[in-house]
């Protein structure tokens, strides 16, 4: 049901959602039933429909998000301050397998991108300098200013250093993330030519870390040990960036199918419109896409709790399905070895826009992989297999969550807002704002606006829309993190550093 001043999400919902603010003593008849607000409500927040008793759910997109601490009446603004999640340690769950027909036709599609040896596809062809270790960062960032000032960066879309702090003094699990994501980053189909740049007595050893990228393209992908250069590393980094740059300057983009097409998706600064507007409408490009043969990865491990189920029996097979509990019980064993509460993850923002618990993050985070079947799970720093819809293990951090889609093999990035974010990973981030206020107040920020969909705008018409801008982004368009020049990568860390 949807008025100009709120909209019951689910017919089984206990609470609605404002669509404007609204004060107390103002009337809104929900299900054929008038309802008094006790209380001012801001936008975007929930307003209670039917009277509650204390330890009782409260229902939002037809599924509990939490419980009542107290008893409340109908017409109280439901918050963080009488709602409780209901999320505590790791739990044995069964698989009931949902098979769903989403009937979404082939389209046979293409984009104009960047086809590689391998046969992967790239929406980008740039040049990289990936440094091992940090200790060698402000060469790269030399290095990259010297190429950019010498070529002007024509015929090439861009050239940037992925710099980051690790490489060295970490121990075990950390150690090899940063490998894994390191050589994730080097072996990245938007990369037309990569510089790896190491220092030389780091923990993380050039030559067992170029044996870690497997079979690669020698002539796209070059070393230089910064240390066993006799002189001026920097002449040295500037000759081999000019072989690669004569090498990946005459690569030309060709019409590819949308099947090689992969998509991160995200979220970051929630609000209450979030599992309505913009998290809906990538979900229902994420269907369309695994229709056409292409690939979507949702991550945010633990956005997914108290939705994981969902999430559980849409997996093809039952290994899935245990991948799928382990990622899940892992993630909350992460948060209570650290002694932290499972159920503890709206941030203040998420909070100020609407969402109140864990749960009613997780239900709205995760529509942003519509109904399509889980065919792969990966874990942290790996690269992609299947095809379809992957769960990917990654914490809930922007920077860090962004970095591991692109990291996986993602070509885009899909980050829905509803606070707005400037920022953007090694790979095109493309924003989309929950609500069309933030789409004209941060014109520099947001690409594109889903705060349509509680305007009137038709979620087909508005996909479909979607669908025609994403194409012009992996043909070459460039997102708004791109004109800005906001980009950088962020890798987990969980351990020890010497």
């Amino acid at each position: 049901m949807k008025t100009a001043s709120f909209i019951k999400i689910n017919p089984a919902d206990s609470v609605v959602v404002c669509l404007r603010p609204m004060q107390k003593g103002e009337d809104i008849t929900v299900d054929g039933i008038t309802i008094q607000l006790l209380q001012d409500t801001p936008v975007g927040h929930k307003v209670l429909i039917k009277d509650t008793a204390k330890g009782e759910d409260i229902i939002k997109y037809g599924y509990p998000i939490g419980h009542a601490r107290e008893d409340l009446k109908a017409g109280v603004w439901v918050n963080e301050n009488n709602l409780k999640t209901n999320l505590s340690g790791t739990l044995s769950y069964e698989y009931l397998p949902v098979n769903e027909k989403l009937n979404i036709p082939n389209e046979n599609r293409t984009f104009n991108g960047y086809l590689r040896k391998n046969g992967e596809a790239g929406t980008r062809n740039e040049i990289w300098v990936v440094p091992t270790v940090g200790c060698v960062n402000g060469i790269a960032e030399k290095l990259v200013e010297l190429l950019k000032q010498e070529t002007g960066c024509k015929d090439i879309d861009a050239i940037h250093a992925w710099h980051h702090n690790y490489g060295c003094s970490q121990l075990s699990g950390d150690h090899e993330n940063t490998r894994k994501v390191l050589r994730d980053i080097v072996l990245h189909p938007n990369a037309g030519g990569v510089l790896v740049l190491s220092l030389g007595c780091e923990n993380n050893q050039p030559d067992q870390f170029m044996e870690m990228l497997g079979d690669y393209d020698k002539e796209r992908v070059k070393l230089l040990i910064t240390q066993k250069v006799e002189g001026d590393e920097v002449e040295e980094g500037m000759r081999i960036l000019r072989e690669l740059y004569a090498t990946a300057s005459k690569d030309k983009r060709t019409e590819l199918p949308l099947s090689k097409l992969r998509v991160g998706l995200k979220c970051g600064g929630s609000d209450g419109f979030s599992g309505i507007t913009a998290n809906p409408l990538v979900g229902e490009f994420s269907d369309w896409l695994v229709a056409q043969g292409g690939t979507s990865i949702l991550t945010e491990v633990p956005e997914m709790f108290g939705a994981e189920t969902i999430l559980m029996n849409r997996c093809t097979t039952p290994e899935l399905f245990d991948q799928t509990v382990t990622l899940i019980n892992d993630f909350k064993e992460y948060f209570l070895s650290h002694g932290e509460p499972v159920g503890e993850n709206p941030s203040p923002g998420n909070k100020a826009g609407g969402i109140s618990t864990l749960e009613d993050k997780a239900l709205g985070c995760t529509q942003k992989c519509g109904r399509a079947p889980v065919s792969g799970v990966l874990a942290y720093g790996d690269r992609l297999q299947a095809n379809g819809l992957n769960l990917l293990s990654a914490p809930g951090n922007d920077l860090v969550a962004a970095t591991a889609l692109a990291s996986a093999g993602c070509q885009l990035v899909l980050f829905t807002t509803g606070r707005g974010t400037p920022f953007g990973t090694f790979v095109p981030t493309m924003k989309i704002s929950t609500n069309s206020s933030l789409y004209k107040n941060k014109p520099n920020w947001i690409d594109f606006n889903a705060g349509e969909l509680v305007e009137g705008t038709d979620m087909r018409v508005l996909r479909d829309r979607f669908v025609d801008y994403i194409i012009k982004v992996a043909s070459g368009e460039l997102v708004r993190n791109e004109v800005n020049g906001y980009r950088e990568i962020s890798i987990f860390k969980n351990g020890v550093t010497l």
